[in-house]
């Protein structure tokens, strides 16, 4: 299995810093083998049969073609739950499982009305539903296949989440109130995509990440908008934000009537998180 593991490494040498090539090469044989690394490791596990290697040269040739791993797996891990991944939407990111934690623990002991808008894989939403107990959840989606997604995600993790098809840019009644309103929008310039790394704009879903450079801050605006009606008395909004526009975010939801605002670094000392209060 050594031999296997260089191999791995090798293959992905171009593509991968040591430490990513590491860890890869432990996803990728607990992947073919069907075994844990410790037990290939160990000697435990024989080599690989004939069908694994394929399947193993199958997996490293869509991954030296930039494609992310999450999406050759098929899975990825967020907030201690195996969420489905697929190009429908995005990635589910570290950063976002911090807002979850900060979500959590303003919650805990409560039983609120949560509302997910541009939930994705519904990573966020599904979390959040199993996390806090009582809660109940809605998220909100443009894309059908998006929904679909995370329809099963919420299916495999025992999350009973109501998901919702919806244009947030246009109107709709509003006939139901939450607690808490929580988003991940897209928040990336278009003239920014030329300096991110191609697995991400390669592979990913452009309309979950890009908003026009004339307007970055569209969809924060339009929900703070929307947190006003949507929100009960003393409801929070909670925003995932680009590093860069935590000031501008800030400004904005004072400006839409929030006196309540608090900006949060993540755990890399970037401008990550926004909590705005309704009083």
């Amino acid at each position: 299995m050594q031999q296997v593991i260089r191999q791995i490494r090798q293959e992905l040498g171009e593509h991968y810093s040591f430490s990513e090539k590491s860890i890869l090469a432990r996803i990728l044989l607990e992947e073919v083998s069907g075994r844990t690394f410790a037990d290939i490791t160990s000697g435990k596990s024989s080599n690989l049969s004939d069908s694994q290697r394929r399947k193993l040269e199958q997996i490293l040739a869509r991954l030296k073609k930039g494609e992310p791993f999450q999406y050759v797996l098929g899975r990825t891990s967020f907030y201690g739950l195996e969420i489905l991944t697929g190009r429908e939407a995005l990635i589910p990111r570290p950063e976002t499982e911090e807002l979850v934690e900060w979500i959590i623990g303003d919650n805990a002991g409560k039983a609120p009305a949560i509302l997910d808008i541009g939930t994705g894989s519904g990573c966020i939403a599904i979390a959040l539903a199993v996390k806090i107990a009582h809660a109940r959840v809605e998220a909100w989606e443009l894309s059908t296949a998006a929904i679909q997604l995370a329809e099963e995600n919420a299916r495999r993790n025992g999350a009973v989440v109501r998901f919702v098809q919806r244009d947030i840019l246009k109107p709709f009644p509003i006939t139901t109130r939450f607690d808490l309103i929580v988003s991940n929008p897209p928040y990336v310039t278009e003239s920014e995509k030329e300096s991110m790394d191609y697995t991400v704009t390669a592979y990913e879903p452009a309309e979950a990440l890009f908003v026009a450079d004339s307007d970055p801050l569209l969809f924060y605006r339009r929900i703070a908008s929307l947190a006003d009606h949507l929100l009960n008395e003393g409801g929070r909004l909670y925003f995932e934000i680009h590093s860069s526009r935590g000031e501008e975010v800030c400004s904005m939801l004072h400006e839409k009537g929030f006196p309540e605002v608090e900006l949060r670094k993540d755990l890399s000392s970037n401008d990550r998180m926004v909590r705005a209060v309704k009083h």
